[in-house]
């Protein structure tokens, strides 16, 4: 059931915020006016969604009224079907939006890919899965700053840290975290075998100054030469940057720039991210909350995605979705995936609010993908 009374609140508030918005001393006041403005915006998607509820609700009980007419009922009846399968969505909706939001989901977004299982073709992997997220970025209209790299003697990366910036960032990247498994054969083999490979993907919000203090006497920072796989562009200036935290011994190196001070201030806001994660799951953990931890290994037990290259397949096994066109996801379309992992956990959230929801059948398809590639 639905609080009516707290929706009809809300419904009152969004009235009094338009009518705030009129006022000359709003007008003249930028800050309070986007203030003032973002509350109701955020209003807006429930106060719609509850109307049409209102209006659904209302049509099912004149339908109901007009079953006791002969005349009537045939029609009443093949509406009724219809109109209660709305009202059944649009309970599910409104139940979602008056669920707090993750404040993290407006952030920025650490990316961080490393190399695993699998040498030089690991390396390429995750080089590519790099490219996929530009691109996906670059469709997104949003930002990739490279922070971190570290290439392989064949072009791979063993290592690549960026920041991506824009909206909704890690709201639709947050589902990335995890070991991501290859299998297609490398450009090295000669006798045509499939070979499995694995790089790991973190996604962490990227954290603000009042969010995460780090005190200069809890870091050892140390300063050498930028390294590389060789070649003229090879940084040899002592510009590298290491960050060690005392208290949490986390590491961070920076060797992107060719400024120190440029080096050192990646670094940090890349320990801020890291930091501010370990605190949020320490506190889920507290808290006994569901979370999807992100990796520390990448041993191929622990995937949470294969990409099958010789059958153009794309397998998430978190959610048991199988996509046959592999050839367009690592191009950057990635918008299929992110809104199936993001129904997952939004049923996930309503279930923990004691919402029933009815999940949807598991095709026979993609279970025999999923087998075989267990």
């Amino acid at each position: 059931m639905l609080p009516i009374d707290k929706l009809e609140q809300l419904v009152r508030r969004y009235g009094d915020l338009a009518e705030q918005l009129c006022r000359p001393e709003v007008l003249a006041d930028r800050a309070k006016q986007l203030k003032l403005n973002k509350e109701r915006s955020d209003l807006e998607p429930l106060v719609q969604s509850f109307s049409r509820y209102r209006e659904i609700d209302k049509r099912i009980s004149e339908n109901r009224e007009a079953l006791s007419d002969p005349e009537l009922r045939e029609l009443a009846q093949a509406e009724l079907a219809e109109l209660e399968g709305e009202r059944g969505g649009l309970e599910q909706s409104i139940q979602l939006l008056l669920l707090p939001p993750d404040p993290s989901d407006q952030k920025n977004t650490i990316l961080e890919i490393r190399s695993a299982e699998g040498g030089e073709e690991a390396a390429l992997f995750a080089a590519d899965l790099f490219r996929m997220y530009a691109r996906h970025a670059e469709r997104k209209r949003w930002k990739v700053e490279v922070l971190s790299l570290s290439e392989s003697a064949s072009g791979g990366y063993k290592e690549c840290i960026a920041l991506i910036s824009g909206k909704d960032v890690y709201a639709q990247l947050r589902f990335e975290g995890g070991v991501h498994r290859v299998q297609r054969v490398p450009a090295t083999e000669q006798q045509g075998r499939i070979h499995t490979s694995t790089a790991t993907v973190a996604v962490l919000p990227e954290a603000d100054d009042v969010e995460v203090h780090v005190d200069e006497k809890d870091l050892e920072i140390s300063i050498a030469a930028s390294g590389g796989p060789g070649g003229q562009g090879v940084n040899t200036t002592n510009s590298a940057v290491q960050l060690v935290h005392k208290p949490t011994g986390i590491i961070v190196k920076c060797q992107d720039e060719r400024s120190q001070l440029k080096n050192k201030a990646k670094a940090l806001k890349v320990l801020k991210a890291r930091l501010l994660e370990r605190e949020r799951v320490k506190r889920e953990e507290q808290e006994a909350a569901t979370r999807r931890s992100m990796v520390s290994t990448g041993e191929r037990s622990q995937k949470i995605r294969t990409y099958n290259f010789p059958q153009n397949r794309v397998t998430d096994h978190r959610i048991r979705l199988t996509l046959a066109k592999l050839d367009r996801i690592i191009d950057g379309d990635l918008d299929e995936l992110v809104t199936a992992l993001r129904t997952s956990r939004e049923t996930e959230r309503l279930q923990a609010a004691g919402v029933v929801v009815a999940r949807p059948a598991q095709s026979e398809g993609a279970s025999a993908a999923e087998d075989a590639e267990a």
